[in-house]
């Protein structure tokens, strides 16, 4: 028996575990009380994760399909076969690549997806980020020059928060990487602080804000556009030391100016006096913070929405300010010079919708079409890496069918799943335990400036491959080197040339290529650590609270905050349309539940036990209009199609508002997911319309779907 630290990998909160091992089994997950971040703090998915590790239908080694049966082979038949397949396409935009959002949860997918797009040179690049962040990455482009500049609430120094669209007691936090969120909230109510949850449904943070303001989904960018126009109006506007570093604070006053909170009351189903109040509480409070995730951005007018969320924030002193929104500096990461070439879109469109580029992919809910519809550069062949589209874009029996249809797809995935049932060649990563872990994406969203470094905690078994070697072997095919290119000559090649350019010699820390281009970010990064002082210290560094960062992380042209980017003004007419525009029928929104992540961890004994958690939320007024019983089924039909799910009649929603789940539907044939099939629940997304996106970012709209509701 050993005792083992490490980071939780299943979700953006980074807490530490502390881990027994026995013969290379987790026996017993604790949360770490000495860790640096997240103080002991655990979650049930944390709790689960030895459960997790052991999964009995996790693949041990690849497989591939014949005769539609998959058998396992070696490795090395494996790769052989994806070579083949891979490189009979002399035009590569017949190949396509789906990175699902397991990717930015591991540290070999940090590293190596990128490397692995850029040698695909496709142009049909589709992420998970198209149904979920997308909004916030491209307004945070244009107004701050990078889509990775996204500011998170300094919870931990604030005296306000407005929470619009978001549910951390259940989510553990999203774009903002915070332990123990529940715990935070509560100790800033109880130094004299307060939050206010904007929500359509009383959620488990709406629970135990200071007040909960129900709001007619999707239209949130109404509330926050009418709390920018009282800013305005009421004299609010106080800039502070951002003053010198924003331009376009007329041009907002004049966006703003048909959005007076009388105009939206009515469409946002809020009282004009509320939205009054809330502004004034915004202006008035100390130190403010406004937050708005998914239920803003997987709407018909996300990245406008989350553009107002910052605009409205530094016009009132609270961006880049302690107890606002503030932006983390993570250690890998270098400090810039406050200027730089700004961030575009559109440079390429897709083949059959048009729909513009967005950082280098095209929207996810355009797959299908790009599978299904005949022509030069019609997709044949797929890739997938830790990806379930089949269960997570809109219209999923219309993508399940394209993805029957295609001649070649490859899955780096650990399960037999709803997706990749279809493919032809799964290559399985090896288990949490047995990766080293650190979190590049997160540690940008972090509430702190932190840093942690986990080796794998039980060594790589035999015939297993080391997730790195995945994603190496993959690249080096994608790039005509075969698939058996001398990887440790790459990778020396490889950092040898980031050393050169970097102007350092210094010798490497680490024993794996993955450790040593790590620890190259690390002592190049703004602190100059190095992986070793990460092994020194295994329950984390602590570099302190969030400090200031404008205007040195500014990367636009002007070197200044562009609150009013010609790109987002151009959709305010499109906003202001539909501001009038009411459409009949129930509205549906999705919902998040503490003991699940997506599609992740239904097959979890102990994450799906008890209460059954996919049910449809019903209003009590509602259920009796509609005739619908508390734990009868109900049938909800939209444009593309229609399901039956359990009725959960409850007061905790409002009237004429159901809500879903979303990732379950694990009843399709051919999967391996035993516990997920006895609870296989109902897939949201074979009634959510994939051709509803918001245009400015390509995000799909998630939420605020019209659907008709009746007893099944």
């Amino acid at each position: 028996m050993r005792t083992e630290y490490t980071t939780c990998p299943l979700c953006e909160a980074t807490c530490g575990l502390e881990l027994t091992i026995e013969d290379d089994r987790i026996t017993r997950v604790r949360g770490d009380r000495q860790d640096e971040f997240s103080k002991g703090f655990i979650c049930p998915k944390g709790a689960s994760l030895g459960q997790l590790d052991a999964d009995p239908d996790r693949l041990a080694g690849p497989v591939v399909k014949r005769d539609g049966e998959f058998v396992p082979v070696s490795w090395d038949e494996a790769f052989r076969i994806v070579d083949e397949k891979l490189n009979s396409y002399a035009d590569r935009n017949q190949i396509a690549i789906y990175l699902g959002n397991p990717v930015v949860h591991s540290l070999a997918g940090g590293l190596y997806a990128g490397p692995l797009r850029k040698a695909l040179r496709s142009r049909n690049v589709f992420t998970a980020s198209t149904v979920d962040q997308m909004p916030k990455h491209v307004s945070c482009g244009y107004m701050y020059g990078s889509i990775f500049s996204i500011p998170v609430p300094d919870i931990d120094r604030t005296d306000f928060m407005l929470i619009l669209g978001a549910d951390p007691f259940s989510s553990n936090g999203s774009l903002w990487t915070v332990p123990d969120a529940p715990g935070r909230l509560k100790a800033l109510q109880k130094r004299g602080g307060s939050f206010v949850v904007v929500d359509p449904r009383r959620s488990r943070t709406a629970a135990a804000a200071d007040e909960h303001v129900p709001i007619q989904p999707g239209t949130d960018v109404f509330l926050l556009l009418a709390l920018i126009h009282e800013v305005f109006a009421s004299s609010l506007v106080s800039l502070g030391r951002l003053e010198e570093h924003v331009a376009g604070v007329d041009e907002v006053r004049a966006l703003v100016a048909d959005f007076s909170p009388d105009a939206v009351s009515a469409r946002c189903g809020i009282p004009a006096e509320t939205i009054r109040s809330l502004a004034q509480r915004i202006a008035a409070a100390p130190r403010a913070a406004v937050y708005g995730r998914i239920g803003t951005t997987t709407v018909d007018y996300g990245t406008v929405g989350s553009w107002a969320v910052d605009v409205l924030n530094a016009l009132t002193g609270n961006l880049d300010s302690p107890g606002g929104m503030m932006f983390p500096l993570p250690v890998h990461s270098k400090r810039g010079r406050g200027t730089g070439s700004g961030f575009e879109t559109g440079r390429w469109t897709s083949r059959v919708r048009g729909y513009p580029e967005i950082m280098g992919e095209l929207p996810a809910v355009t797959m299908a079409d790009e599978i299904e519809t005949p022509g030069e550069g019609q997709v044949r062949a797929l890739i997938t890496v830790g990806g379930n589209p089949a269960l997570s874009v809109p219209n999923s029996a219309r993508l399940n069918e394209a993805l029957s249809s295609l001649e070649f797809m490859v899955s780096v995935d650990p399960y037999l799943n709803e997706t990749t049932r279809h493919a032809d060649v799964i290559l399985p990563p090896p288990p949490p335990s047995r990766r080293d872990h650190y979190d590049l994406a997160f540690f940008n969203n972090a509430v702190r400036n932190v840093a942690k470094y986990s080796r794998a905690v039980i060594p790589l078994e035999q015939g297993r491959l080391d997730e790195t070697d995945i994603f190496f072997r993959l690249t080096t095919i994608l790039l005509g080197m075969g698939p058996a290119a001398d990887l440790d000559a790459i990778a020396a090649f490889q950092l040898a040339s980031l050393q050169e350019k970097a102007g350092t010699s210094f010798e490497l820390d680490g024993i794996t290529r993955e450790e040593r281009l790590l620890d190259f970010k690390l002592r190049t990064g703004a602190y100059g650590v190095s992986l070793q002082q990460l092994l020194d210290n295994p329950h984390g560094i602590d570099l302190g609270p969030l400090c200031e960062r404008i205007p040195e992380i500014l990367r636009t042209p002007s070197g200044k905050i562009e609150l009013a980017p010609a790109f987002i003004a151009a959709d305010i007419p499109r906003v202001l349309a539909g501001l009038s525009t009411v459409e009949e029928g129930m509205v549906l929104v999705g919902r998040r539940h503490l003991r699940t992540n997506n599609s992740w961890m239904h097959n979890v004994p102990s994450l799906v036990k008890g209460k059954q958690l996919c049910t449809l939320l019903v209003n009590t007024d509602d259920a009796s209009r509609l005739g619908l019983v508390d734990g009868g089924a109900a049938q909800v039909t939209s444009r593309v199609g229609k399901v039956e799910v359990t009725v959960e009649v409850t007061d905790d929603i409002s009237r004429g508002v159901v809500s879903m789940p979303h990732g379950w539907g694990h009843d399709q044939p051919g999967t391996r997911l035993t516990v997920a099939r006895e609870h296989a629940g109902v897939n949201v997304n074979l009634i959510t319309d994939d051709l509803r996106l918001d245009p400015l970012s390509g995000t799909a709209v998630l939420n605020g779907i019209r659907v008709q509701v009746m007893p099944a």
